[in-house]
């Protein structure tokens, strides 16, 4: 049903529905100018015959001896009838003024006169009208016939006899010519009908070609993926303003996207600056206050003077290591060292990275026993890492915390998860949970952790989901394309 709505088909059927149409049409205007001529002709015809056989009658008439009047019209064309209808090749009958039958050409009719003689409705009709000629058609056993009634006058106008012509129109001919025509035009229209079908299937074909190719491209085109031009040769006007249209449309989406990077990315880093200035002012804060109040209080007599400097200096050095933590972690994010790959096995680092937790709660399984992938792996042991410390840090309220890590292959791809039975995370925070500089920890905390993770997995070829419920934990899976180097 889909095909019978698209261009191409309406486009073939509309050609070939007018060349159809065009031959029906062709045909009923033959039929019907050869039946208008065939009338005209007839008319023509016997009005000529009615014209001939009056002169005729009028030169017998007065060549005669005999009176002329009705008992002696049987006399006077006894032989002359069938000479005049031998002449013009017609039979006809004389009747009286007042419609009795007086002879004929057909020697057949003379035995029955009163069947012949003229009803008084067409005398009344023929005396009254304008020409004083009537003609009537009729149709026997599929045969038309037109037959007619007229005066005959003398020469001063007065009519002495009625004249009927019981013409009979042979058409045979005519119809047969027809027919003919009508056959050959058929032939004609088939050849082309045949044609018409093949520049159908090619200018159909060759319009919806481009159409198709534009509409390809339509769905393919994103704002954030690579948009390609149309180009194709040879096309109508109206298609080339179409490509010319969408090609345009490229080049502005183009310009937007590189726009909108710019944006982005000052956006980013602004909001990075006034990230790191905030890590950085929450340890530095509680220092300034520290050195203030230890300046203020310190007595270098006192006896605990040495125990308080060390703590003192103990305090410092924790506030120090915090601003060294925060340093390095948006370094390594932003200054992220370019991958070295080589082909390792994940389970090797996946359970290198857990031994380092050293974490009775930590269970690792697999569903083989190594799987040789191309990777980074200390890129892959920070991946993993960060994971891992956002699951501890889930747990901390947890009673009976439990993190489990699985690996496994299925198809061209190996996945990783890391599941753990912590607070989890609520819907509405799931979907900003991997961008930068964004925590849903309590404490200070760079927010990178998550944003470096789809980051290292994402320079692997890869991408990693959330499926996390408010209070029953969460649930990160890795999932990593297997490429054949």
């Amino acid at each position: 049903m889909k095909s019978f709505r698209s261009l191409r088909f309406r486009i073939f059927v509309s050609l070939i529905g007018i060349t159809i149409l065009s031959f029906i049409t062709i045909a009923i205007v033959t039929i019907y100018q050869y039946r208008k001529q065939s009338r005209t002709y007839h008319n023509e015809r016997l009005l000529r015959k009615e014209e001939q056989l009056a002169m005729q009658i009028r030169y017998v008439l007065s060549q005669t001896t005999f009176p002329v009047e009705d008992r002696y019209i049987p006399l006077i064309f006894r032989e002359e009838i069938y000479r005049i209808a031998d002449i013009e090749n017609i039979n006809f009958n004389l009747y009286s003024i007042n419609g009795t039958f007086l002879i004929s050409s057909q020697a057949g009719l003379r035995d029955n006169k009163e069947l012949h003689c003229i009803s008084d409705t067409i005398l009344t009709t023929l005396s009254n009208s304008m020409d004083k000629r009537l003609v009537f058609q009729t149709a026997l056993e599929g045969d038309n016939y037109q037959y007619s009634y007229s005066y005959i006058n003398d020469l001063q106008y007065k009519p002495l006899l009625i004249l009927h012509i019981p013409h009979f129109e042979n058409d045979t001919f005519n119809e047969g010519f027809l027919l003919n025509s009508l056959y050959n035009l058929g032939g004609v229209y088939t050849v082309i009908l045949l044609v018409t079908i093949g520049v159908a299937f090619v200018i159909s074909r060759y319009i919806t070609h481009s159409l198709k190719e534009i509409q390809k491209r339509l769905r393919t085109t994103h704002f954030l993926g690579k948009n390609e031009k149309i180009i194709v040769k040879n096309t109508t006007t109206e298609i080339g303003e179409l490509i010319f249209s969408y090609n345009e449309m490229v080049d502005e989406i183009e310009k937007s996207k590189k726009a909108l990077a710019k944006i982005e990315r000052e956006k980013t880093w602004k909001d990075m600056a006034k990230q790191i200035a905030h890590e950085i002012k929450n340890p530095l804060t509680p220092m300034r206050l520290s050195v203030q109040n230890f300046e203020r209080r310190f007595d270098p007599n006192d006896p605990c003077a040495k125990k308080k400097v060390a703590d003192f200096t103990q305090m410092l050095l924790q506030h120090i290591d915090t601003l060294s933590d925060i340093s390095d972690a948006f370094s390594a994010f932003v200054s992220m060292p370019s991958q070295k790959k080589e082909v390792a096995d994940l389970n090797a680092v996946i359970r290198r990275t857990i031994a380092v937790f050293d974490l009775p709660y930590i269970h690792f399984t697999s569903s083989q026993e190594e799987i040789l992938l191309s990777i980074d792996k200390n890129q892959m042991n920070r991946m993993l890492t960060n994971l891992l410390k956002n699951a501890l840090y889930a747990t901390e309220s947890t009673a009976d915390p439990l993190i489990e890590v699985s690996s496994f292959v299925e198809g061209k791809a190996v996945y990783i998860i890391v599941k753990d039975n912590g607070s989890g995370v609520p819907i509405e925070l799931q979907e900003r949970i991997f961008e930068p500089k964004f925590t849903t920890k309590n404490t200070a905390g760079s927010g990178l952790g998550l944003a470096m993770v789809r980051h290292i997995v994402s320079a692997h070829g890869g991408e990693i989901t959330l499926s996390s419920e408010e209070g029953k934990g969460a649930s990160f899976v890795v999932k990593l394309t297997i490429k054949n180097e």
